[in-house]
């Protein structure tokens, strides 16, 4: 992998690089005049202009346009992918995902697909889908090496309700419709570690956890990580800021999701807990085989660093006034 130097915005230098036409016309002058005054035994006038400081001006300048220019450091390199893994972010989108600490507040669908983001990348290598639940599970995106792709279905796909209910109520979650993931074509019959990662407030209709933990004890085994987004001062808020009177947070989701991660044998933390989750996560999928998918650049911006140069010049034009006061 070898990095090399590009210009982000190189149109933005060469602009700025025009206010050093003026600057280096008038050096230009100062010095014929200079000519002149020794051809004539002229002495020069007392205070005039001092050359060094026109010059460090200049130089300011021109770093500032480098500056402007917006220099990086990029590195190709190429991307690999997991050919034994896959994983299935399961989203709850039922109407309590829109419950919020105030009108104002980020709701727990807003949080879930952060998280998602997040744990996506935390397995940059394994492809990754996505998914919505309510009482049936649909896909929104097979699992795919993309993470665009992933990161822009999160942010235009998912919403509440999506799929529509059955029965439209807060609490239209089933977690027994997870039961079909294992066996609906969601995960490539090569993909022997399985990993479904369901993001959810934990606010279920009764389901049984030990038939959603035989479908995933089904070979090839289906592993569970279950986040649980919930806080008890939460409410679903109207468009004018009033609260639903129909809806009651139930503390009880924690006790559902923790007899969900039993019988699965797989893990449920809180929403804090993301970095215990990301770890779960790799630990569940292990390593394995890897094919390339492509090459992807990165640029580490050098910008910032090139601008503060321009205080050096700067610095000895302070310096040189201060001699001469």
């Amino acid at each position: 992998m070898l990095a090399s130097l590009v210009f982000l915005t190189p149109a933005a230098g060469v602009v700025a690089l025009a206010v050093l036409v003026p600057v280096l016309a008038f050096v230009v002058a100062e010095r014929r005049v200079e000519r002149v005054r020794n051809v004539l035994l002229l002495e020069a006038p007392r205070g005039g202009v001092d050359v060094v400081v026109v010059a460090a001006l200049a130089a300011a300048v021109l770093v500032l346009a480098l500056a402007a220019a917006q220099p990086a450091l990029a590195d190709k390199s190429t991307q690999r992918m997991r050919t034994d893994a896959q994983v299935l972010f399961v989203v709850d989108t039922s109407a309590s995902m829109a419950a919020s600490s105030g009108a104002t507040g980020r709701t727990r669908l807003q949080r879930a697909t952060a998280a998602a983001a997040r744990l996506r990348a935390a397995i940059p290598d394994v492809p990754s889908g996505v998914a919505t639940l309510t009482d049936r599970v649909l896909p929104n995106l097979l699992p795919a090496p993309d993470p665009a792709a992933f990161d822009a279905t999160l942010d235009q796909a998912i919403a509440i309700n999506e799929p529509p209910p059955r029965e439209l109520n807060p609490r239209a979650t089933s977690f027994g419709a997870l039961a079909a993931v294992p066996d609906a074509g969601y995960f490539e019959p090569f993909a022997k570690h399985r990993a479904v990662v369901l993001l959810t407030d934990g606010e279920s209709t009764y389901f049984d956890p030990h038939f959603v933990g035989r479908a995933f004890a089904a070979k090839p085994r289906t592993d569970l990580l279950a986040v649980r987004f919930w806080r008890g001062n939460e409410a679903i808020y109207a468009p004018s800021g009033k609260s639903d009177p129909n809806y009651r947070p139930d503390a009880n989701g924690k006790a559902q999701l923790a007899s969900l991660a039993a019988a699965t044998g797989g893990k449920a933390v809180e929403e804090g807990e993301l970095g215990s989750a990301a770890s779960s996560l790799r630990s569940l999928l292990g390593s394995g085989p890897t094919r390339p998918v492509g090459r992807t650049q990165r640029t580490h911006p050098l910008a910032p660093y090139v601008a503060l140069l321009a205080l050096l010049p700067l610095l000895l034009v302070f310096r040189r006034k201060i001699l001469r006061a």
